[in-house]
């Protein structure tokens, strides 16, 4: 019975295979994620409409601090979303391009 399980247990061992495959890198390359539909592309925060910058220096958001910014485009519809960060806090905001949060 020993020999019987062994047996098994090496023969489903020879099945399972680790493959691995080399990983190319691409330097200089703008990393745009997709999901649902949505493009999302990474922009400087410098380049961010002046309407946004504006909201961002509000009494709502000033404890707050841009860490990195995206343009994302879902179907018709297109806005900026900024990632944020307060202490060990972290956020995203949404704004039109006129700098108005949305949902």
């Amino acid at each position: 019975m020993k020999k019987i399980i062994l047996a098994a247990t090496l023969a489903f061992a020879g099945f399972t295979a680790v493959q691995a495959s080399e990983v190319n890198t691409i330097k200089n390359a703008a990393i745009v994620a997709v999901q649902d539909s949505a493009v999302k592309t990474p922009i400087k925060l410098e380049e961010l409409p002046e309407p946004i910058t504006t909201a961002l220096k509000s009494d709502t958001y000033k404890d707050w601090t841009a860490t990195e910014a995206f343009t994302v485009k879902e179907g018709t519809k297109e806005y900026y979303l900024v990632n944020v960060k307060k202490e060990a806090e972290t956020g995203s905001l949404k704004f039109d391009k006129d700098g108005k949060p949305i949902q």
